[in-house]
């Protein structure tokens, strides 16, 4: 059995490592990038290379957005990636997303539906299955953390209004906010999204943690109750 090519074995100038060290890491391409964190590539094809094909997919043209749609048992499948590297480069793709919303969260104005809708739009308009989340905000109505609440059919049973709260008086919230989506595309709300948002908005009342808003997120869409009128 072939090994598999190393980074030491490419030309002085074509090793990232080294180009990393003399250049700056903001110097790199993507594709260098990414054969840092590979390491190895495999028999007759180095780091370089391969990271090349997982960022040029025959299922994506995005570049280096591609890493975000590759799933584990996809990433397994390719030449030259293990188990061990398909997790690291599903870490990867978790990390950057969780750094990007953690600079973008800084600035944003959690009072405003619309900007909540477009700060989680990308990550949530493409899920296969609704996911409720619990935003967590404190007096200024900064995103303090977040909580999923649920994975699957936003049922009304399955949304405690004791563990919500409870999780809220943990992280010292003021105010809290439901968003979730529906993979159908349309964000109009259900009646079971109405129930959830009347109980949840009760129970708030009496603990003194005010439930700002619901949003549902579609695809490219978005619908905040508290616009339509239903906190009135």
């Amino acid at each position: 059995m072939g090994k598999s090519s190393t980074i030491k074995e490419m030309y002085h100038e074509d090793r990232p490592y080294e180009r990393c060290e003399r250049f700056g890491a903001e110097n790199l391409t993507d594709t260098e990038l990414l054969a840092v964190l590979l390491r190895t590539g495999t028999k007759g094809e180095n780091s370089l290379e391969l990271a090349g094909r997982l960022l040029h997919p025959d299922f994506s043209e995005k570049g280096v957005l591609s890493i975000h749609q590759w799933t584990l048992d996809r990433l397994m499948q390719v030449r030259g990636i293990g188990r061990v590297k398909a997790i690291q480069i599903r870490c990867l793709s978790e990390l950057a997303k969780r750094m990007s919303r953690a600079s973008a969260a800084e600035g944003l104005d959690f009072s405003s539906p619309k900007a909540i809708a477009q700060y989680y739009m990308e990550d949530m308009r493409h899920r296969g299955k609704e996911v409720m989340k619990l935003l967590f905000l404190n007096t200024r109505s900064r995103l303090i953390g977040e909580s999923t609440v649920s994975v699957g059919t936003v049922d009304m049973a399955l949304v405690s209004p004791r563990e919500l709260f409870l999780e809220a008086l943990q992280r010292n919230a003021v105010s809290i906010i439901l968003l979730h989506n529906h993979p159908s595309g349309d964000p109009s709300p259900s009646r079971e999204d109405v129930q959830i948002t009347r109980r949840v908005r009760e129970a708030g009342v009496l603990i003194g943690i005010q439930l700002l808003d619901h949003i549902i997120i579609g695809n490219n869409r978005y619908v905040s109750l508290k616009e339509k009128g239903f906190f009135q």
